[in-house]
């Protein structure tokens, strides 16, 4: 095996850098330039470098990153990553950066400088410099996926979103409702249209039109289901049940209804998606399909700590069951 030295001399030479400064970018100094740390984990990437001694990191930390810190949601994420963490005898560093796509340019320069034992990333994708970066590292890191579709060759941890919308509407369907409606995540998202597409399948395996006008794109936010629970809602053809995206629009729609003098289910049945704490505590207790974010969180940790072992395969993607969880929100439409 060549000497390392010799390869980050080398390395140096070809980036017209000193050993030093290589050293400062393997380390995540923030006193070299952009275009000089480019340069550097362009070559050390292409000479395949990994760090040594690399099965520990002296911080002892697994890296939790999102681009949001929504309490009712995030609060299992960091509930399952924590939990795994404990167990291995490992502390869980907290980072919100960037956007629901990936991390901020300077997010991966804090990373370098912390060397935690591995990073979980709570985002659609990851961009192939930082993934690169993180590899010429030795830094393991896995994507927990409820939102995107990232490449096959980077590890990640996800739910049957399809599944979720073909469950949500044959409940309603099975309750009697015909005229239901939509709202799911943003545009760009593929869970966002995997729920959709399930909930088509389910519409159509029933013999039903699809009416475009009862599907929508919100946020995932509380206040996009509100928005759109009341244009769906504030009309003479309103919709008998509503399947939302999440638990929070679900809510949302709860506080169109009742702007609209209207209740659920005696008016429209609601179903949403995740299962959050909060979907026990509203009135009515709201009828979700259960995205089992909290073990999604626990395997992803479970991964990212198991590929520091030296040899191990990393699993491309782990996509976990959703369950349908009836509670009161739901029921047959009047007169039926």
């Amino acid at each position: 095996m060549a000497d390392v030295r010799v390869t980050l001399a080398g390395i140096a030479q070809q980036a017209g850098a000193s050993l030093s400064t290589v050293s400062k970018v393997l380390n995540g100094r923030a006193d070299v330039s952009a275009a000089t740390r480019a340069r550097v984990e362009e070559l050390l990437a292409a000479h395949g470098y990994r760090r040594r001694g690399s099965t520990t990191a002296p911080n002892s930390l697994i890296e939790l990153v999102f681009h949001e810190l929504e309490s009712a949601w995030s609060m299992e994420i960091i509930t399952g990553v924590e939990d795994v963490a404990r167990a291995a005898g490992l502390s869980v560093v907290l980072t919100e950066s960037g956007s629901r796509h990936a991390p901020a340019a300077d997010w991966i320069d804090g990373v370098l400088q912390r060397r935690p034992v591995g990073v979980v990333l709570v985002f659609a994708a990851i961009p192939d410099q930082y993934r690169e970066t993180l590899q010429a590292r030795s830094i393991p890191f896995v994507v927990i996926d409820p939102a995107g579709d990232p490449t096959p060759d980077v590890p990640s941890v996800g739910s049957a979103n399809w599944s979720g919308g073909l469950m949500a509407t044959r409940h309603l369907l099975e309750l009697g409702h015909t005229r239901i409606a939509a709202i799911t995540g943003p545009d760009e998202m593929m869970c966002s249209h995997a729920r959709i597409d399930g909930y088509r399948s389910a519409m159509t395996a029933a013999g039903l039109p699809i009416d475009p006008d009862l599907i929508r794109f919100g946020d995932f936010h509380t206040s996009g289901g509100r928005e759109h629970g009341l244009d769906l809602l504030d009309r003479p053809d309103r919709p008998t049940a509503i399947f939302a995206g999440s638990d929070l629009q679900a809510l949302g729609v709860l506080e169109a209804m009742r702007q609209l003098g209207l209740s659920a289910p005696h008016d429209v049945s609601i179903v949403g998606y995740d299962d959050i704490p909060l979907a026990t505590w509203v009135s009515p207790r709201l009828t979700t399909i259960h995205q089992p974010l909290r073990r999604m969180a626990e395997e992803a940790t479970r991964l990212v700590i198991r590929m520091r072992t030296p040899g191990s395969e990393g699993v491309s993607r782990l996509d976990l069951a959703v369950d349908l969880v009836v509670r009161e929100s739901t029921a047959p439409p009047r007169g039926a």
